[in-house]
């Protein structure tokens, strides 16, 4: 019988995830709406927060073709430390980038940490490539410029409709749109992201042996588990990115944020339709550059939008190799041992308090957001 210590730890390690998940995404589905003052802060973290917790209910494709479509999940059967490190990595790299600001795919830190642990654990047969390249990468390239492409055309098309009208009951229409359009964003960001965690677990059900392999499942603990952690790191904020998203890639105005925050969500609602699951960091920010551009090319920042493509590139590589550190860390203890996961864990605690408590003493990036 596998250890219940150490499933219980990757239980609370993937929920720990999905909250340093939704903090750090936070940006994704609220930056516009507080930018162009659509809605004030605290009113739109609460609503994306809400919306969150819904999205994760409709729908369990994206957590299937996480669980089932990414690693073989057989390999990881009697190895429940492959599914821990793999976490492990992606908490380390996704509190990083939190801590410069820059917002890089969550979803591909969780794929990264996984494939990197279970490279270094079980090798590359365990990995399935074409799963990785085909719901993944590929998605992962085409989406963000899709939604570029579609929040471009929709703001030009804005624009020539609005072009004579005045622009007092034209930015006000726009902002009551806004409440529309990144409430449906909210609640793409729930129904993609929140799976994935849900994938994960029932991966690590499966290494416990709880769930068969060929009959894998998603219990109705593991959807409820994973839409409170998702929405409760919503409501917790991530106010550095939303200042890189809401305002430092382009300075938009309320028409420019419908469209960008429109064409996220069609493009994340339907990639989870079919099971793909994508990065909402890089949809919104593809659709805010194509909001921007359709403009004119100037109005995008273009460096801190390199910036950020520059995380992207690093995001699945760094978040693999961390998981494949924690894997060797945890395995000099024994295979399968607790000792290792829970010396883990603590360090993580500990050096998340230390993270934290520094940002304190600098001041709250909540404060400077609101005034």
């Amino acid at each position: 019988m596998h250890s219940d210590v150490i499933f219980v730890l990757v239980v609370g390690t993937a929920l720990a995830f999905d909250f340093t998940n939704g903090f750090h995404d936070t940006a994704n589905v609220v930056a516009t709406s507080i930018s162009t003052r659509a809605l004030p802060p605290r009113v739109a973290i609460g609503l994306a927060s809400l919306l969150n917790f819904a999205g994760a209910f409709i729908s369990l494709k994206v957590a299937a073709t996480v669980g089932k479509g990414i690693v073989d999940a057989g390999s990881v059967t009697g190895h429940p430390t492959i599914v821990f490190a793999g976490l492990v990595g992606a908490i380390a790299w996704n509190v990083i980038t939190w801590y410069y600001g820059l917002p890089s795919s969550s979803s591909h830190v969780l794929f990264g940490g996984v494939v990197g642990a279970t490279l270094a654990a079980v090798g590359s047969g365990a990995v399935m490539s074409h799963g990785l390249l085909g719901k993944v990468v590929v998605p992962g390239l085409v989406a963000p410029l899709l939604a570029f492409v579609v929040a471009a055309i929709a703001i030009i098309a804005a624009y020539r409709i609005v072009g004579r009208l005045r622009p007092g009951p034209v930015g006000s229409g726009f902002r009551a749109g806004q409440v529309v359009s990144g409430g449906m964003l909210a609640l793409a960001h729930g129904t993609n992201d929140a799976q994935k965690t849900m994938g994960v677990i029932g991966l690590a059900l499966v290494a416990h042996g709880d769930i068969s392999a060929s009959h894998f499942q998603i219990p109705e603990w593991v959807v409820i588990s994973a839409a409170t952690a998702i929405a409760l790191g919503t409501y917790a904020g991530g106010w550095r990115i939303i200042r890189t998203m809401g305002s430092r890639i382009i300075k938009m105005d309320s028409a420019q944020g419908f469209a960008a925050q429109g064409s996220g969500a069609a493009v994340i609602l339907a990639a989870s339709h079919v099971g793909f699951p994508l990065s909402t960091t890089h949809v919104i920010s593809g659709g805010v550059m194509g909001a921007g551009a359709a403009k004119r090319l100037s109005a995008v920042r273009w460096g801190v939008a390199g910036n950020i493509v520059l995380a992207w590139l690093l995001t699945i590589p760094a978040a693999g190799g961390f998981g494949a550190i924690v894997y060797g860390i945890t395995r000099a203890f024994g295979v399968n041992s607790e000792a290792g996961p829970v010396i883990v864990s603590a360090a993580i605690l500990l050096g998340t308090a230390l993270v934290f408590a520094r940002r304190v003493r600098r001041g709250s990036p909540l404060t400077a957001a609101e005034t």
